[in-house]
């Protein structure tokens, strides 16, 4: 249990039976009364956003959060099957992780968050290499600064990548952001 004055930005905290992650954190002590922390929350199962005001004598729960380490076996339909440390296999909705799921490979070591034992996020590494699939060639002589193309990397997620990023080329994908690093190999 918590109490006001523990409250900082990166703490996580549990409201309603629900784990959030505080993104935003402010002080405020008026003249009369007592002090107050303002809060924007982060739902960690849904990812909505609140904002929370607590009072200087308020307790908040601490949520039941649990991280494993696991390895991506393979992709089974809507489910991902990962390998944790005993090498039990745990089958997980592809769903929980969202566009996360396109940077998976395989034997990949990730950090599965548990909350009172039902998954709820992955954590990967933060870089990934994939090979692009599919993409438009660039047009020669559209050579201004900062030009991009779409390209498609296998399983259909599509990024912004340079004119001169080819079909058959791998590319570094930064996994926080799904966005295009650098060409790390040509085709």
């Amino acid at each position: 249990m918590y109490s006001a004055s523990d409250l900082r930005k990166g703490l996580r905290i549990e409201i309603d039976g629900a784990p959030y992650l505080i993104t935003e954190f402010s002080f405020v002590k008026p003249g009369k009364g007592q002090a107050m922390y303002n809060c924007k929350l982060k739902n960690l199962i849904t990812g909505a956003t609140i904002a929370r005001t607590f009072r200087d004598n308020a307790r908040i729960d601490e949520p039941k959060l649990e991280s494993k380490k696991m390895r991506f076996s393979y992709e089974n339909g809507d489910s991902l099957v990962f390998l944790d440390e005993e090498y039990n296999e745990i089958a997980l909705s592809a769903q929980i992780f969202g566009e996360k799921r396109f940077f998976l490979a395989e034997d990949m070591e990730v950090t599965v968050l548990f909350h009172n034992g039902r998954p709820i996020d992955i954590t990967l590494p933060t870089f990934v290499e994939k090979e692009i699939v599919h993409t438009e060639p660039g047009v020669r002589g559209d050579t201004a600064t900062n030009v991009l193309k779409p390209a498609q990397i296998p399983g259909g997620y599509t990024l912004q990548v340079p004119l001169f990023v080819n079909t058959g080329d791998i590319v570094r994908i930064d996994t926080r952001t799904g966005e295009y690093v650098d060409r790390v190999h040509k085709k």
